[in-house]
């Protein structure tokens, strides 16, 4: 298997490095906070509950953990799903979502708001 993004995953790997730099974009508890938080984002916007969000926290720490990889490719087909039931363009929004913060000033904005993120 091919160890080196390409494509969408390595310009983002590009923008977070000139975003943030090496040892943030690195950090990885930082990204799963990151991750979880633009998930519960769009769940949220979509008119899903914070009480379904806490019963849905229980549900999966009950469980054993699964293996990352495994579970990269379930979020990837689940995220499918839920833009194809809402008819959303998955690659077209993560597309233009990269386009708005490569603008320089949407990066200064982007880098101030981290500093106010909780810090779990």
């Amino acid at each position: 298997m091919n160890q080196t993004p390409n494509g969408f995953q390595a310009q983002v790997r590009d923008w977070m490095h000139d975003c943030f730099g090496q040892a943030l974009s690195d950090d990885r508890t930082e990204r799963n906070r990151r991750y979880l938080e633009e998930s519960l984002e769009l769940v949220q916007s979509l008119g899903g509950s914070r009480e379904q969000a806490h019963a849905l926290v229980d549900y999966v720490f009950s469980r054993p953990a699964g293996q990352p990889a495994q579970e990269v490719g379930g979020a990837m087909v689940t995220l499918a799903a839920l833009c194809e039931a809402n008819g959303l363009d998955m690659q077209a929004a993560a597309e233009q979502e990269l386009a708005r913060i490569l603008d320089p000033r949407i990066m200064a904005q982007i880098r101030e708001r981290q500093t106010r993120k909780p810090q779990l």
